[in-house]
C-alpha cells in the first residue's frame, strides 16, 4: 500500500511572458505606461504592439486628453525608436481563424500572433483590463497567455521588488508632467484597479511612497 495514497495535484506557477502585447486600454493609462515602459527598459520583457494599436491609442488619447495629433505622432515614434522591435506592423493576416474573443479585440491577439511566429519558443503574453473581452480557451488553445495589469505587475513584484519600489518613486514626476497632484501611493495603485498588488506593497511596509 502506497504511503502517500492522496497525492495533490501540483499546478504549475503561471510562466512570466519574454514579450508582452500592450493594448490600448492599457497603454492610455498615465500610471501604467509609463511603469510598463521603465520594466521594459530595464529589460524584464519586450513589448509588442501593432500599428493599429498606435492609431487606436493616438485616436483615443486626441479626444480623451484634448492632446493634438501632431503630439502623439511625435509621442508614436519616440516609442518606435526606443523598441524598434515592438511594432508587428500591419497584423491583420493573423487574425484568421479568430471566433470565439471579441471581434474588436481581434487586432491585439495578432499581434500576440505575429510575435509567436517571430518568436516561437518564447511565452508571449497579452496584457489588457478587458479580459471579459478575450475568450480564454481560445487565447489557451493559441499557445498565448492572457492577464490583467494586477495579475502582471503582482508577477513583477514578486520577482523584482526592489525594482519596482524604485519605479513607484518616479510615479510622483509623472503625475506632476500632466498637471495631476501627488497622492499617496496606495490611492495611485486602488485608483489603477491594481488591487493585489495594493495590498502586497501594504504588506511589505512601503506604502509611504508617494505616488
Amino acid at each position: 500500500m502506497s504511503l502517500f495514497p492522496l497525492q495533490m495535484s501540483v499546478v504549475s506557477p503561471a510562466p512570466f511572458p519574454q514579450y508582452i502585447v500592450i493594448d490600448t486600454c492599457v497603454l492610455m493609462s498615465n500610471v501604467l505606461r509609463p511603469l510598463l515602459l521603465r520594466l521594459a527598459q530595464s529589460a524584464f520583457f519586450q513589448p509588442v504592439w501593432a500599428e493599429y494599436i498606435g492609431v487606436e491609442w493616438r485616436r483615443n488619447a486626441s479626444r480623451i486628453w484634448n492632446v493634438s495629433p501632431e503630439v502623439l505622432d511625435t509621442e508614436w515614434k519616440r516609442l518606435q525608436q526606443q523598441f524598434p522591435l515592438a511594432n508587428m506592423g500591419d497584423v491583420s493576416t493573423f487574425e484568421e481563424g479568430l471566433k470565439r474573443s471579441d471581434k474588436k479585440d481581434w487586432h491585439v491577439i495578432a499581434a500576440a500572433r505575429a510575435a509567436q511566429q517571430k518568436n516561437p519558443d518564447s511565452c508571449i503574453s497579452i496584457l489588457t483590463r478587458n479580459i471579459k473581452d478575450f475568450h480564454r480557451a481560445e487565447i489557451r488553445n493559441l499557445g498565448l497567455y492572457l492577464y490583467n495589469p494586477d495579475q502582471f505587475l503582482v508577477m513583477c513584484w514578486e520577482r523584482y521588488q526592489p525594482h519596482m519600489l524604485e519605479l513607484f518613486k518616479l510615479i510622483p514626476q509623472d503625475a506632476r508632467k500632466i498637471g495631476r497632484p501627488t497622492e499617496p501611493l496606495q490611492t495611485v495603485l486602488k485608483r489603477e484597479r491594481l488591487f493585489r498588488l495594493n495590498s502586497l506593497v501594504l504588506q511589505s511596509g512601503s506604502q509611504h511612497i508617494n505616488g
